[in-house]
């Protein structure tokens, strides 16, 4: 599962709409755009300095010189928004999601749209088509998007607690029910103490359909994600039977003490806890946090880590099939501003740009650094340096950065790195085999691309009635014929409107 930087892979995009040659003279004579501006953010405490090593290197890589204007993480989306409604625009600016401001200046013709070029840059043409349809705005491709892992779903469980009652990781919700019943009424620590119990499950920050844990399991039997198809109709999820059968499972979690009882108030920065502590065995979340509790267990004790954590995929459903949660597979993209670039020469100019900036050496560099400066290689995989010269602390800060620059849509280009033990290594590769093979099952959600205009002047006050009244009846609190009533008062206080509008965009996309 190492991937070794890839050579010539990509595969060009075949459309019927192939650009035709540029008519005019003038377009044909357009100067060459020497310096390319990027609006970019940084997360780290300080940017990197301009004309650093890799600025340097990435200019000798693409051709151009650069002029990168790194803003403060958590001002980007304000300064975004600065930036748009002036008159003094990059070149390329990174979107980082499909925010209003965004849809709002891209359906008015701010940016270029995309679809009719890409596919004459090899770097630029996607691996993977639904994520770049996720990432557009109804249908149309205002940017290349920046590629993220498209499946992060696992189940994370106390390998110990397995090991000691004799229990295989769970494939299906029926396994996991029955894991985590052993995990309550089983004495898994073995202290003569009925003091565990098996999912651990938090207070939820997000509305409905924001990737929680009750989302995926919503998904896992079959109600879809986000939205799913019905007899030639898009539908939300939580408008279907299995979304009911779905929360009928959870709430016997609730009812039988199978989960943590503070699941509706739980601070989900402390999600690690308990698991952490022996109190309870199964997470549903993201592959990452096994790493981040093997780490903890590292640092607790060295010699025994290895024996306490285990990961298993996305889980059958009860129709016997695999409905995998996937991740809308991107996190936001690089957008080309008309305003800066007028001509399509220009456009041309900007796209061979990002076409090597995506390429193998660019790739290596944003995302590893340079070789025999701040890592050297194992095989395929990176192994940091440890006694690292000026440049090479330089260029090893500046990664973290440069790496926003990334897009990978064509496959990722750079090297993995190297796990510190052969424990941690297996783990590595177990998940991203796990990837790989539930990718194959992702239930995509259908109505990604569309911006429903209803949605988003009054989605979070509509998904919120449908969030409360999920986590009443788990609690007991509501029956399940007042669930299905909050689904219909989604409807009649505006849904209705959103789900006319999506179908809209849906028929007229075909």
């Amino acid at each position: 599962m190492h991937r070794r930087p890839l050579k010539g892979l990509a595969l060009v995009l075949t459309t019927g709409l192939a650009l035709s040659a540029c008519s005019s003279s003038a377009e044909e004579e357009a100067p060459s755009l020497d310096t390319v501006s990027i609006m970019a953010p940084f997360l780290e405490p300080q940017p990197p300095e301009q004309g650093d090593t890799m600025q340097t290197k990435l200019e000798e890589i693409t051709g151009k010189k650069l002029d990168i204007n790194w803003v403060p993480n958590a001002d980007y989306e304000e300064k975004t928004n600065i930036t748009l409604a002036g008159d003094d625009l990059p070149h390329v600016m990174v979107i980082q999601g499909k925010t209003p401001g965004f849809v709002k200046n891209a359906t008015a013709g701010a940016f270029w749209e995309l679809s009719d070029y890409l596919g004459d840059y090899p770097n630029l043409v996607t691996e993977n088509p639904d994520i770049e349809r996720n990432a557009s705005i109804n249908g149309d491709v205002y940017g290349v998007y920046r590629a993220r892992d498209a499946m992060r779903t696992s189940v994370i469980l106390r390998k110990d607690w397995l090991e000691k009652l004799g229990l295989e990781t769970p494939a299906t919700v029926d396994d996991l029910y029955d894991v985590a019943k052993a995990f309550t009424e089983q004495d898994p620590d073995g202290n003569g103490v009925k003091d565990t119990y098996g999912l651990i499950v938090p207070k939820w920050p997000g509305t409905i359909n924001s990737n929680s844990p009750y989302d995926v399991v919503a998904t896992w039997f079959g109600a879809g994600n986000t939205w799913t198809e019905e007899d030639g109709e898009l539908v939300p999820n939580f408008a279907t039977e299995e979304f009911i059968e779905a929360n009928k499972y959870l709430k016997k979690f609730v009812d039988e003490g199978l989960i943590n009882g503070d699941y509706a108030t739980m601070d989900s920065a402390t999600w690690n806890e308990p698991f952490f502590n022996g109190q309870g065995g199964i997470i549903v979340d993201v592959h990452s946090r096994a790493s981040v509790l093997i780490n903890l267990f590292k640092e607790q004790d060295p010699a025994t880590f290895e024996n306490f954590v285990d990961i298993s995929g996305n889980l059958e459903g009860p129709d016997g099939e695999l409905h995998a949660h996937p991740t809308p597979g991107f996190s936001g993209f690089l957008a080309v501003p008309k305003a800066k670039v007028k001509t399509e020469a220009e456009l041309k100019e900007v796209l061979g740009f990002l076409n090597e900036l995506n390429s193998e050496e660019a790739a290596v560099l944003i995302n590893n650094g340079i070789e025999d400066v701040n890592f050297t290689l194992d095989g395929d995989l990176t192994v940091p340096i440890t006694e690292l010269t000026a440049e090479g602390k330089e260029v090893a800060q500046a990664v973290k950065t440069y790496s926003q620059l990334g897009t990978n849509v064509d496959g990722i280009k750079y090297y993995l790195p190297k796990q510190a033990t052969e424990y941690e290594q297996q783990m590595f590769d177990k998940r991203l085999e796990v990837q790989e093979a539930d990718l194959e099952s992702a239930d995509q959600n259908p109505a990604s691309a569309y911006i429903s205009e209803t949605q988003v002047s009054k989605g979070a006050q509509l998904d919120n009635i449908v969030t409360d009244a999920r986590i009443q009846f788990l609690a007991g609190q509501i029956d399940e014929k007042a669930l299905r009533q909050a689904v219909e008062l989604w409807k009649s206080s505006g849904g209705n409107d959103v789900s006319a509008e999506i179908n809209e965009l849906h028929k007229s996309s075909k």
